[in-house]
């Protein structure tokens, strides 16, 4: 990663601290990191490490309780709620495990969904949610709910949505917990080239070794701090 990198993240001092039946529980003590455009990075750790907690800070879906969070410059605990739901509808798509599509919209429309609260036009996001389908190939897919799709031909679709407006950071919390091993290949093959060929900042949370191989920057976290961070130029294999 070259020095001149544009800082996208950056995080200082980063805590989140839980009440367990009025037993505080700290799930980030202070936590630095700055991820630079175009990175792939994977958090990783134990279950209780804090990555999902530190991926749900960056993405403004949790408040920290202490230290601050800037995202392309903006610093996430001075905003708003409302303004954070304009912040994420701009610039960060989200990749959720349980893939949070809307049951009674179409694959289609679910696609259409962000672009519909960012104001595009309804031929337009139709032509973009089924160019987009179709590039995935769910194209044939596009008018069957969620219940009717494979777990991942919904991954797929929760893909789409996530990166059809083309957000600056595009956040995944355990992409491939629910997905066999050659549906999780084609994910990460997927997330690969949205990373190499429109530059994307990608920043993954997850066990999955196979996730980890993908990334070119590995953090490992243990008891909510960062205990290593590697670089490494990989080819996807």
């Amino acid at each position: 990663m070259s020095e001149a990198a544009n800082t996208l993240v950056e995080c200082r001092g980063l805590t989140r601290v839980y009440q367990d039946d009025a037993v505080p529980v700290k799930a980030l003590a202070g936590v630095d990191l700055d991820v630079h455009e175009g990175e792939f990075i994977s958090l990783a750790g134990p279950s209780g490490s804090g990555k999902s907690t530190l991926l749900n800070c960056i993405g403004g879906l949790d408040r920290p309780s202490g230290g601050s969070v800037h995202v392309d410059g903006v610093a996430l605990e001075s905003l708003s709620s409302s303004e954070l739901s304009d912040l994420r509808l701009e610039k960060i798509g989200f990749v959720f495990q349980s893939y949070n599509l809307i049951p009674v919209l179409s694959a289609r429309e679910n696609v259409e969904f962000i672009m519909q609260l960012q104001g595009v036009a309804a031929v337009e996001r139709r032509h973009r949610a089924l160019a987009m389908l179709d590039s995935l190939g769910i194209g044939e897919l596009a008018e069957r709910r969620p219940g009717e799709l494979s777990g991942g031909q919904q991954q797929r679709v929760a893909v789409a949505r996530s990166i059809v407006t083309h957000p600056r950071l595009l956040l995944a919390d355990e992409p491939s917990a629910n997905l066999d091993s050659h549906t999780t290949a084609e994910l990460l093959e997927l997330l690969d080239s949205i990373n190499r060929d429109q530059g994307m900042t990608i920043i993954t949370a997850t066990h999955d070794p196979a996730v980890m191989a993908y990334a070119r920057r590995r953090i490992r976290l243990v008891d909510g701090q960062i205990v290593s961070d590697e670089r490494a130029e990989v080819e996807a294999v």
